[in-house]
């Protein structure tokens, strides 16, 4: 069995995608966390696992991978099964393609370290970062919920009926919508496959507020 260690913060949205995956893949792993929000991530002891300061480092067998797009894809191809990723190519791309919707296009707006450099350089408060985190959203999720109402392609989850690296993506950024005043409501189509989600305990126990570093 492989040694496992996830550098982690139970409230970072990028942490939940890779442990919802490792769950699914019936990985085991030691956690460790780092507190965001006092900085422990640029602490010199974390820089040296992961010099660009973010969350989540994953430790496997000598190697550290970082970035959980490229973490999950790492553990699809060393642990295959549960698949992730559609048989197909087609499917593999439509997959990834809604997966960077949320990954490249609203999670890179809407960080903690985004909202903090808002707030110290331009004074931005509580109010006026959560009206920045809402409209960066809704930019993606608004075409993202036309694109899977209307494609046949999507079932019960993103693609088809079992759970893949879109839904991981889709799930812990709906979760983080909840903090800035955001309801699944408005997009009724991810709201389905988020409920189904929850259906499954991989990401049930990804959640933040069963790590054990949430407070």
């Amino acid at each position: 069995m492989s040694e496992i260690r996830l550098h982690s913060y139970f409230r970072s949205s990028t942490s939940v995608r890779v442990r919802v995956a490792l769950a699914m893949k019936g990985l085991s792993y030691d956690y460790v966390a780092w507190n965001l929000r006092t900085g422990g991530h640029r602490s010199p002891d974390y820089l040296a696992i992961n010099p660009q300061g973010v969350v989540p480092a994953l430790e496997i067998d000598g190697l550290i991978l970082t970035q959980s797009l490229p973490i999950i894809e790492y553990l699809e191809e060393r642990f295959p099964d549960p698949a992730l990723l559609p048989s197909d190519s087609a499917g593999r791309a439509r997959v990834r393609a809604l997966a960077a919707m949320i990954a490249c296009d609203v999670h890179p707006l809407n960080n903690l370290r985004v909202l903090r450099h808002l707030e110290t350089t331009f004074g931005a408060d509580a109010e006026a970062q959560a009206t920045w985190f809402r409209h960066w959203a809704r930019a993606t999720l608004d075409p993202m919920e036309k694109l899977l109402a209307s494609a046949p392609q999507t079932g019960a989850f993103c693609h088809g009926e079992r759970p893949g690296l879109a839904d991981l993506c889709l799930f812990a950024q709906l979760l983080n919508n909840r903090r800035f005043g955001l309801l699944d409501t408005e997009w009724p189509t991810l709201a389905r496959i988020y409920a189904a989600c929850m259906e499954i305990p991989a990401f049930r126990a990804a959640r933040p507020e069963e790590q054990p570093d949430a407070a």
